[in-house]
């Protein structure tokens, strides 16, 4: 069974949670049975002093009004295998005439998640995949208040999201810093696994400044604490009651507990808030490099003392560390006068640069150092936040797409073509998959998700997709006839 990291939003679909019941036997444990007569004879032995346990009751009592359940209705999905069925097929009439729904028919897939709210007005904060692509969004609180949701933003990079509801005198939470916790600190969570309201649960901190995939932007808090699908975008706490973290990922073999959860840093959440608020999308610095970690060995073979700093594997045309003169195979190893000790710390440091303002970077080439001045840019658009889902997704051919990365772009051998993200609807059913790659509409190449669009508009009922697929190491390239929607 593979290992995964699952987002802890919780997609209903028939949940039915049995409970496990548990004989509990006691356990006698060093004690000796003597007959009554001897009682006056024996001596009571010190037991084990009292542990002081932490205790998380007035946390609880205090920030449960303000943690909230968020059930989301999504946009319809159409099964992969439907049939498609059309006017004047004998199934169609038959289906239509006794009123029974079309296979092809799409119905709505309902979420669930958790919520917290940060200011008496109605501001709640949320994780991104639990409301992204929602039709309709619902926030209810402890004493049984519902309230229809406005989705301000979404920010995919950070997994963050910004809702607010018409209310006002609002229980909330109190906001804090992750940046002063430490490891083996005790932490708790607020939120609704598995559709549970208001549930409890309380761990340690495990380690801090995890680096996940795609996750370039946060630094992510580990923890044990027993988080759970729907547990996602609820709050962390710190035993002072305070906001830690937003609870995001689980990494588990099974889609449940294990072990392992992912929390975002508060101090991230709270920038990507401020400027869902302001501006309804985040704008972020950017360098226009890929990165990986160093170990040991890299590190010695570029001649440095320690595994340290981002090491640059590939620098994307025309982009501010192009004009930078970074190169491949520089090691990163500070920024505006920060040592870089990770690969995971440059992005960040990076993204909290105003695009268009000048930044210094000190890079290791070939055994010496060397200052670079850039000019940091702007995160292209596909990757920035906006108020509705990133504008990528194909409706009538029922897929959501982006561009080849540089580094996909050349291990593939491919200039142009459009990933394929998510797939329902006709594309599914004609066999296209997440990680396929559209490369031509009825012959047309295709470089842009509009330009995708426009050919899909004008074709008929009927499209040829030229995809290129893999298959362990081998890449195939087919022609893929799909009947529109």
């Amino acid at each position: 069974m593979t290992t995964r990291l699952i987002a802890a939003g919780l997609l209903s679909a028939g949940i039915v949670v049995g409970a496990a019941t548990a004989v509990w036997s006691p356990t006698l444990v060093g004690t000796v049975l003597r007959p009554a007569h001897a009682a006056q004879a024996t001596t009571t032995q010190p037991g084990p002093s009292p542990v002081n346990l932490p205790d998380f009751t007035s946390i609880v009592e205090r920030n449960g009004p303000a943690v909230v359940n968020i059930s989301v209705v999504q946009q319809a999905t159409q099964t992969a295998d439907a049939p498609q069925l059309q006017p004047g097929d004998p199934f169609f009439e038959f289906f239509r005439r006794f009123g029974v729904p079309m296979p092809q028919e799409r119905s709505p897939a309902r979420g669930m998640g958790s919520g917290f709210i940060v200011s008496s007005d109605g501001m709640l904060l949320t994780n991104a995949h639990v409301v992204a692509g929602a039709k309709e969004v619902t926030v209810k609180l402890t004493d049984k208040r519902e309230y229809r949701a406005e989705v301000v933003g979404i920010d995919r990079a950070t997994d963050v999201a910004l809702l607010k509801i018409d209310a006002a005198n609002l229980p909330t939470v109190k906001l804090g810093r992750s940046g002063d916790l430490k490891v083996g600190e005790w932490v708790t969570a607020i939120g609704s696994p598995y559709g549970f309201e208001n549930t409890v649960t309380s761990g340690i901190v495990s380690a801090k400044w995890r680096s996940l995939p795609d996750g370039a932007y946060v630094p992510f808090i580990q923890t044990d604490v027993a988080v759970n699908p729907g547990n996602s975008g609820g709050p962390l706490f710190n035993m002072r009651g305070e906001v830690v973290g937003i609870n995001s990922q689980i990494y588990s073999r099974t889609g449940g507990y294990q072990g392992l959860s992912f929390a975002i840093p508060i101090e991230i959440a709270v920038k990507v808030k401020d400027q869902l608020q302001r501006y309804g999308k985040v704008t972020r610095g950017h360098l226009g490099v890929t990165i990986q970690e160093l170990n040991q060995t890299l590190a010695e073979s570029f001649g440095l003392k320690g595994a340290h700093g981002a090491l640059v594997t590939a620098v994307s045309p025309n982009s501010p560390a192009q004009k930078a003169g970074v190169q491949a195979g520089d090691v990163i190893i500070a920024f505006n006068g920060k040592p870089i000790g990770s690969s995971a710390e440059l992005p960040l440091a990076v993204a909290d640069v105003r695009p268009g303002d000048s930044a210094q970077l000190k890079v290791w080439r070939k055994g010496n150092e060397q200052n670079l001045s850039v000019v940091v840019g702007a995160v292209p658009d596909r990757q920035v936040a906006q108020n509705q889902p990133v504008p990528t997704e194909q409706p009538r051919l029922g897929v959501a797409v982006r561009p080849l990365t540089p580094e996909e772009s050349r291990q593939a051998g491919l200039t142009a073509g459009l990933v394929v993200e998510q797939s329902g609807g006709p594309a599914a059913a004609a066999g296209i998959a997440p990680g396929d790659v559209i490369l031509a509409v009825n012959g047309t190449p295709v470089k842009t998700s509009s330009e995708l669009r426009e050919l899909i508009r004008k074709a008929g009922k009927n499209a040829a997709l030229l995809v290129q697929r893999s298959t362990g190491s081998d890449r195939t390239t087919v022609y893929v006839p799909v009947t529109l929607g």
